[in-house]
């Protein structure tokens, strides 16, 4: 099969060398456009304007929140946060601005709006046994009683890095849709409601690279990682007034076990590997 296409991401605005930042986000007024209604949660489609800069976000308020068994009440809005602030202090900007304020309907979260580049390819079905130049195999996938495919995903630098970050976060949710390449080059992931358990629970399409070892550049940013997830950073700081002590905990053992290891984790085999829907 082809290799993938070099993956753009979505533009943050309709001007990309002036991308609005987390003050837009966090002070300016909210204007509800609209409801993503595939969603399992409230999202709410929304303009946000500031300082003469306007741009498109979603809120999601904590009162649309469904319930979850293994998740506390009216957290998922604060885990999102918390994943974003995890990505910037990468470096790597994978999760898009992303702010925790009062909305037209309470207290949620509101992130940056990033519009996806239809024709970049991050995931594919083949059915050759092993996966092309480009791709890494995931698994196979039941197409229908008779026939199976390789489900695979593109082999790329952000690609992996942001597998890498979910490894970090522990997230319980990364589908093909969760996946936003945009068309300025860089990706982004989104949904990360489900991160930050305290037991394992990666759930994840990005296991083409289970088991290999870490990228050269990932040591130093874990390294810087771990420095600030000590007690008393601004990150650490940060991320307890977000989660639970026990979290920050888990984050923080979580980095150290990727330094130790030097490898990306391999499925537990205590928790289905693979999210469902996948998409």
């Amino acid at each position: 099969m082809p290799a993938p296409e070099r993956i753009p991401s979505r533009s943050m605005t309709s001007s990309p060398s002036t991308p609005p930042d987390a003050e837009l986000l966090a002070h300016g007024e909210l204007t509800v456009r609209g409801q993503v209604r595939e969603a399992s949660n409230a999202v709410l489609y929304c303009s946000v304007a500031h300082g003469g800069r306007e741009a498109a976000c979603v809120y999601k308020p904590v009162a649309g929140e469904r319930p979850l068994w293994d998740f506390p009440d009216g957290t998922l809005a604060q885990r999102e946060v918390a994943a974003y602030e995890i990505s910037e202090a990468t470096g790597w900007g994978l999760v898009p601005p992303t702010v925790l304020r009062d909305g037209p309907y309470g207290e949620g979260m509101v992130q940056l709006w990033i519009e996806a580049d239809p024709e970049a390819r991050l995931l594919a079905l083949t059915e050759d046994e092993e996966a092309g130049a480009g791709w890494k195999a995931v698994g196979p996938a039941q197409l229908d009683e008779e026939r199976t495919a390789l489900l695979v995903h593109a082999d790329t630098p952000a690609l992996r890095r942001l597998a890498v970050l979910d490894a970090v976060i522990n997230n319980g949710d990364r589908k093909g849709g969760h996946l936003l390449p945009a068309p300025d080059g860089r990706l982004y992931g989104i949904d990360h409601g489900v991160s930050f358990h305290v037991d394992d629970k990666l759930r994840t399409l990005l296991w083409g690279w289970a088991g290999e070892e870490l990228p050269a550049e990932t040591a130093g940013v874990l390294d810087a990682l771990d420095r600030s997830l000590a007690p008393g950073a601004p990150l650490a700081a940060r991320l307890a007034q977000l989660l639970t002590a026990a979290e920050v905990a888990a984050v923080r053992a979580r980095v150290e076990a990727l330094r130790a290891s030097g490898r990306h984790p391999v499925p537990s085999g205590e928790w289905p590997a693979i999210p469902w829907p996948p998409v």
